[in-house]
């Protein structure tokens, strides 16, 4: 059996699972999404948010890239950002790092990893030119990446703040909520770092007048 057999052998076994759970759980399902959250996370094959959450399909509505950027040129995020804020009416946005990050780790090298990637891990770069001063005093470089983990997360979720999307959404209906989390994978315990409520004062930089 391939290993791409196995995965449809897991998702028959999976559905007769839930069937007889409960027997109304896939027509329930299609009928409608009403998820509470959205979940921006890394695309790291250890870090399900249904997983590590508890959670069950519909309940969170999940992006995923490689480190869990919120990139204000990035179409497919604000996209995501848009349908989930404007149209599912998530109340939560949840930005999720997770400590030994690959992306944040190759960020901190300086490897040429050619120019799609090179372009992506500018951003990250860019988030450790920010807090250089701190972050240079941190020798322990396992340390120094966690740290840089976290403050990714912390400037995802304030990108996240400066955007329309969520700066109408909290002039109009005063949702969603903004959280910044870090996984940790040694232990499978997530860690607060971030919280923006609606109205939070940003930047008047960043900040729009005629919404």
């Amino acid at each position: 059996m391939t290993a791409y057999e196995k995965l449809l052998l897991e998702n028959k076994a999976w559905a007769q699972e839930m069937e007889e759970e409960d027997p109304e759980f896939f027509k329930r399902l299609s009928a409608l999404q009403t998820p509470e959250f959205l979940w921006i996370g890394c695309s790291d094959s250890r870090v399900p948010a249904d997983k590590i959450t508890g959670t069950q399909p519909g309940e969170i509505f999940v992006h995923r890239n490689i480190a869990n950027m919120v990139v204000h040129t990035d179409v497919n995020l604000l996209s995501v950002l848009d349908y989930a804020v404007n149209h599912l009416k998530v109340k939560h946005v949840i930005v999720c790092g997770h400590y030994g990050c690959g992306g944040v780790k190759a960020a901190m090298s300086n490897q040429d990893f050619k120019p799609i990637l090179n372009m992506w891990l500018r951003n990250i770069k860019d988030v450790y030119h920010n807090y250089m001063n701190e972050l240079d005093k941190i020798t322990d470089n396992d340390k120094r990446t966690d740290r840089l983990v976290e403050l990714n997360v912390v400037e995802q979720v304030k990108h996240l703040a400066q955007t329309s999307i969520i700066q109408r959404a909290w002039k109009n209906n005063q949702s969603p909520h903004l959280h910044g989390w870090v996984y940790g994978l040694e232990n499978g315990i997530i860690k607060p770092v971030m919280e923006m409520l609606p109205g939070t004062s940003i930047d008047r930089l960043y900040t729009y007048d005629d919404l």
